[in-house]
């Protein structure tokens, strides 16, 4: 951890971004950057999201006049929310102007905008959320944010059941953050009223929930928080499912296509979390490729597949719970595969005389078997010699 990382920072000493400020008052600390981008630089943790938060006092119709009286590109991305997006080279910053709601239904709020830095922090949804630094780099934390931070503790702002009913992907948000965040950890109040919100989430969109979930399926430890999750109804996952997940994770795993495979039901999870045709595709091919590997099949899994294997491979080590001699043996014997084209084509047959058709396409399949079983070494001559007469 260091503080002095703040005034530092790549992202906060860059021209463009001191421009932004300069722009709009930074210097006055009537504009400060908010959010993850503070704290990830405070815990001097990568972030893979270069985009900069800003928060200020404001009104979005300042914010524009601001930005272009200083020449800086503007969109008003989210305006009835008080969001302005600035754009000055390749840096991009949201600007937000600090707001309270002035009421909810869990999706959509009406928003007052004003100048009470601490009322804006009350609005966020978690303590670590919650920090502030100028353009200088000097911290503001008014909710003892940083403390959580340095300890790992995903802390609701206040009363938790409030925050949820403000917005509902809170809940999401809850659970991805313990694991990005918490050492998948989770603060016995926020868990609880999770637990109590659970059943009354449907108002959310798949869309939302979707985005949130693949986040969190992209993290490097997932199978504790997915266990927490499963237990309050949020996903539906059962024991031997999430057992596979905790060994696919003890092996190094991390993809999310073979992570969506061992959680089950690829169908379902498409449709309740608008999954991409891509991604679920991808999930479906490794696990294709897993049965394949499964029946000891690494060559035609290499064939088939191409580089799904490699996570077919951890996909059936973690289900059939092969010890690291195993795999290790497996992934030598795996890397070493290589598999040439099939020397075989339809003008091959057809110059033999078979005709265009389903006869054709069977006798391709036949001989495809056979190279594929002799472990690609039957060549063109010797294929077209088993050809059916």
């Amino acid at each position: 951890m260091s503080l002095a990382a703040l005034a530092t920072a790549e992202w906060l000493t860059r021209p463009e971004t001191q421009a932004i400020f300069a722009a709009l008052d930074g210097a006055r600390r009537r504009t400060r950057a908010v959010g993850g981008v503070v704290r990830d630089t405070i815990l001097e943790r990568s972030r893979d999201n270069p985009d900069i938060d800003l928060a200020t006092e404001l009104t979005p119709d300042e914010v524009i006049a601001r930005a272009t009286a200083a020449g800086i590109a503007f969109y008003p991305t989210g305006i009835d929310h008080g969001t302005v997006t600035l754009k000055l080279g390749a840096t991009l910053a949201e600007v937000t102007t600090l707001r309270r709601d002035a009421e909810t239904d869990g999706r959509h709020a009406r928003v007052v905008f004003g100048t009470d830095w601490i009322e804006d922090a009350q609005r966020r949804d978690f303590t670590m959320n919650a920090l502030y630094c100028g353009a200088d780099g000097t911290l503001y934390d008014p909710l003892g944010g940083l403390d959580d931070a340095l300890n790992q503790r995903v802390r609701f702002i206040g009363d938790a059941d409030r925050r949820i009913a403000e917005d509902g992907l809170r809940v999401y948000r809850f659970f991805r953050f313990s694991a990005s965040h918490g050492g998948e950890r989770f603060d016995r109040d926020g868990l609880a009223a999770c637990t109590r919100a659970a059943a009354a989430l449907g108002h959310l969109s798949a869309e939302r929930i979707g985005a949130e979930m693949l986040r969190i399926l992209a993290l490097p430890a997932v199978a504790q928080t997915l266990t927490a999750m499963a237990s309050t109804g949020l996903i539906q996952c059962d024991a031997p499912s999430l057992d596979k997940l905790r060994n696919y994770e003890r092996i190094g795993g991390r993809a999310v296509a073979t992570r969506l495979a061992l959680l089950g039901d690829i169908d379902g999870l498409q449709t309740r979390w608008r999954l991409s045709n891509d991604l679920a595709n991808a999930a479906r091919q490794t696990l294709k490729a897993a049965a394949l590997v499964s029946n000891g099949q690494l060559g035609e899994a290499a064939y088939r597949h191409g580089e799904i294997a490699v996570e077919a491979l951890a996909l059936v080590a973690a289900s059939e719970h092969w010890g690291p001699a195993r795999l290790a043996e497996a992934a030598r014997e795996l890397a070493a595969i290589v598999v040439p084209a099939f020397p075989v084509t339809g003008h091959d047959l057809t110059g033999l005389g078979i005709k265009p058709g389903p006869a054709l396409g069977l006798e391709l399949k036949r001989l495809e078997r056979a190279w594929i079983d002799s472990g690609f070494a039957l060549g063109k001559t010797d294929l077209l010699l088993l050809v059916k007469a």
